[in-house]
């Protein structure tokens, strides 16, 4: 099929604009945050119990981050949220709508970390950030859900890292990774069948991976491509990809790659939907029925 009609208009937006890869790395920052933030309509955040902001460990000091607290009366699960952005862009900001929606259509304590970006944190700088990240909510979970229920989740950059940190924690019990990056040296169909014109472009990945990563073995360690990481055993997984979405391929391997290693998988690629659709559920019925039908199902891997 083609491109959802309600997504239409919000492409031509975009192309309207100045490319990320044509900016700095703070001005790409300031971009996505006025698409992220300023741009949101108004009264579409999910309604959660309450927003508290706070400081996690990460691999070299104190991390910014943000407790979102479902409505009801736990205990709760806890789900550690890594934002996406190519580990250049992006904040607690950007990714309200996302941590707010898990909390409340999960029924989880979300803690949404702001990890260390590219290029002044060069990799594994924001790998590193996420397993300290996720081992230090592990080590209170008494003060965010109060469950023993740990899971992690994120989209793009983030959906990498949580699949990274998955690999590096013992004890968690679930992972959801939204249109994921997972082999940055892969060679994928979508990556030329999308490469422009769907909001994320082949020029814009070139530009995150040059600024996050420094050599080629960089490139091949399973911080940074996990589909080359240690798959047996991983928790089990929420995988959701974009038809339209240069990551589609990529993200469906992974999901391949944990299920023949024996750890249950849901794997659903969504038809006419594009990268970023996770925060586009304003403009589109279909991205909000994507989202839905993503936590419903992450929701009842945490009980």
């Amino acid at each position: 099929m083609s491109v959802e009609a309600e997504l239409v208009p919000l492409l031509q937006l975009i192309e309207a604009g100045t490319p990320l890869h044509s900016l700095s790395p703070a001005e790409a920052r300031d971009s996505f945050r006025k698409l992220t933030v300023d741009f949101r309509p108004p009264g579409t955040l999910a309604e959660v119990a309450s927003v508290e902001d706070t400081t996690v460990a990460g691999a070299e000091g104190a991390l910014p981050a943000r407790v979102y607290r479902p409505h009801g009366d736990g205990p709760f699960p806890t789900v550690v949220l890594l934002h996406g952005g190519g580990f250049v862009i992006g904040d607690l900001d950007t990714h309200a709508a996302m941590a707010r929606s898990i909390a409340a259509g999960a029924q989880a304590v979300v803690v949404a970390v702001d990890y260390r970006l590219a290029p002044e944190a060069k990799f594994p700088a924001a790998a590193e950030d996420a397993i300290a990240a996720v081992r230090d909510v592990q080590s209170r979970l008494s003060e965010y859900g109060g469950s023993e229920v740990l899971a992690v989740a994120g989209d793009s950059a983030g959906g990498n890292l949580s699949a990274v940190a998955a690999q590096h924690v013992p004890g968690i019990a679930a992972q959801l990774l939204v249109y994921p990056a997972t082999d940055v040296l892969g060679e994928y169909a979508s990556r030329e069948e999308n490469a422009t014109g769907y909001f994320l472009d082949q020029p814009t990945l070139i530009w995150f991976i040059g600024h996050y990563a420094d050599t080629a073995s960089d490139l091949a360690d399973p911080k940074i491509s996990p589909l080359h990481g240690e798959l047996a055993g991983q928790p089990p997984a929420v995988v959701v990809t974009a038809e339209y979405d240069p990551l589609r391929d990529e993200g469906i391997a992974y999901a391949d790659a944990l299920a023949a290693a024996g750890v249950p998988v849901h794997q659903t690629t969504y038809p006419g939907l594009i990268h970023g659709f996770f925060d586009m559920g304003p403009w589109s019925p279909a991205c909000q029925r994507a989202i839905d039908e993503t936590i419903a199902r992450f929701g009842e891997l945490l009980r």
